[in-house]
């Protein structure tokens, strides 16, 4: 019986020494910040491929590297739909721990079309549990496509539920200048990206408007410098580091949200 009990003792004592080294990893791991969106959050690989580049590739000039991890998962050409329908979602959440942060900028590409023969990406317009069933000739299958609001709501709920804190931003403006003038546009997008934000009860960046605010002061000559010649969505270096630093000063208006203490003072 002794003997038992010496063993038991010896099991509880090697079980609390695995426990504890386990926290002790667990605590020291740094949380991870994932960028999910489309090319103007991250174009090509990232590298400035024809001089186009995201804003996501210069957030991290933003964070204290030491104490938190950036991964930009953002994929050029995928709207919510087929961010979710390529798995590229899956990938992402399959690495989200308790304490993890995922900021999500989609809507330039969900306004294409729901079934053509070139990209077959477009999302239902809105906010809504709205669904149509569609034959999708790019895999040659039958889908069921949501509404934009829907998608999000689902990364949101699923980020959520990883114990990860997720943050929207509207999406970036393209490029307003035209014949010389600056012509600042209402984007849809961006005012269904804050209802799904506020009505899930998470962090929103008006990214749109702080953008739309920051080219109206600038005017058309400098605006006009984010962008190259023959491109009017993807902005250049330049604009790109504009529109991190613009991420950046919507996020410190989140005064609660736990992220601002990453971010270099």
């Amino acid at each position: 019986m002794k003997s038992n009990r010496k063993y038991l003792s010896l099991a509880l004592i090697f079980a609390f020494a695995v426990l504890a080294s386990c926290a002790v990893i667990k605590v020291g791991e740094k949380p991870t910040l994932f960028l999910i969106g489309d090319s103007t959050v991250k174009n090509g690989k990232g590298k400035g491929d024809g001089s186009l580049w995201g804003w996501g590739s210069y957030l991290s000039d933003f964070f204290n590297l030491s104490k938190i991890n950036i991964e930009n998962h953002a994929l050029g050409g995928t709207s919510t739909r087929t961010f979710t329908s390529k798995g590229l979602w899956d990938s992402v959440l399959v690495k989200i721990k308790p304490g993890d942060y995922v900021i999500m900028q989609f809507g330039h590409n969900d306004g294409s079309p729901l079934d053509d023969t070139a990209r077959a990406r477009g999302t239902i317009k809105g906010i809504g549990t709205e669904s149509k069933e569609i034959y999708n000739p790019i895999t040659k299958k039958q889908e069921i496509v949501y509404t934009y609001g829907w998608y999000l709501r689902k990364f949101i709920n699923e980020a959520k539920a990883k114990g990860a804190t997720p943050i929207v931003c509207s999406p970036i403006p393209r490029n307003p200048v035209k014949n010389g003038v600056l012509t600042l546009a209402v984007d849809s997008y961006a005012g269904w990206a804050e209802q799904v934000a506020k009505a899930e009860n998470v962090g929103f960046i008006d990214l749109n408007q702080i953008i739309k605010d920051k080219y109206q002061k600038l005017g058309a000559e400098k605006v006009n410098s984010f962008f190259t010649e023959t491109d009017h969505t993807h902005t250049n270096e330049a604009g790109a580091k504009v529109n991190a630093a613009s991420v950046v000063e919507g996020l410190k208006a989140l005064k609660t949200c736990g992220l601002n203490k990453f971010v270099k003072q």
